[in-house]
């Protein structure tokens, strides 16, 4: 009998960009019937403390606490690999990991090793990310590590992803947001960037303006794949 594995979805971060991992999920499984999908428990809980007033504020509680009680319970419930569908919130990576025994996925370090087997000799990326993400130097290390350059929206451009983002979260995609996100990457690509990294979950539900601004990697179609990978059989 073929063996699927159940993923647990640390969720809510925002609950839209939950729903948009779980959507990219299905869309690349294999699947002729619904026993063929990947069975996944999720959590999508929009009450996890802001990452923003945490880590770039420094007014709000630490979302640790609520995150890795989540993880505990989706271990709990049975799940055998775990997934958090928001970049930030790898910054409490360690401190998540090591509150359960089963295995959680690593969205920064899977995107960085996809972008550098997609393209070897790459020199230089763009990151288009929240705030939080670019302040924290949360793709850093993992691309200084390879020899890969990072270059960062102007403050103009990323004033205006970070209101994108805070629209999205509110009430969805429109056209701001995609044009801001367009416009972000644009400036990137002038900049010398070989590749832009779409590094926000909520970015990620406008990607597709990228596609005529220059090659791309989006971390959530990344960590989807990886999950479809680990919870379907090989």
């Amino acid at each position: 009998m073929a063996l699927f594995k159940t993923i647990g979805v640390i969720g809510g971060m925002g609950p839209e960009a939950t729903v948009d991992l779980m959507q990219r999920v299905i869309r690349a499984t294999p699947a002729a019937d619904d026993a063929d999908h990947v069975r996944m428990v999720v959590d999508n809980n929009p009450r996890v403390p802001s990452r923003i007033r945490a880590l770039i504020e420094g007014t709000g509680e630490s979302p640790v606490p609520c995150l890795q009680d989540m993880a505990r319970r989706l271990e709990d419930y049975g799940a055998d690999i775990l997934a958090i569908p928001c970049n930030t919130a790898h910054m409490y990576y360690d401190e998540i990991a090591s509150s359960v025994r089963i295995p959680l996925l690593n969205m920064v370090r899977l995107t960085v090793g996809r972008v550098l087997q997609d393209i070897p000799g790459l020199h230089t990326a763009g990151l288009l990310a929240s705030e939080a993400v670019i302040k924290t130097g949360l793709y850093v290390d993992p691309f200084a590590e390879k020899g890969v350059g990072l270059v960062h929206p102007s403050p103009q451009r990323q004033a205006d992803l970070m209101t994108a983002i805070l629209s999205i979260k509110a009430g969805g995609p429109g056209v701001r947001e995609r044009d801001a996100l367009r416009a972000a990457g644009e400036g990137l690509v002038k900049r010398g960037a070989e590749v832009l990294i779409v590094a926000c979950t909520e970015l990620s539900l406008v990607a597709e303006v990228l596609a005529g601004v220059g090659r791309h990697c989006d971390a959530a179609q990344v960590l989807a794949e990886e999950i479809v990978a680990l919870g379907t059989p090989s």
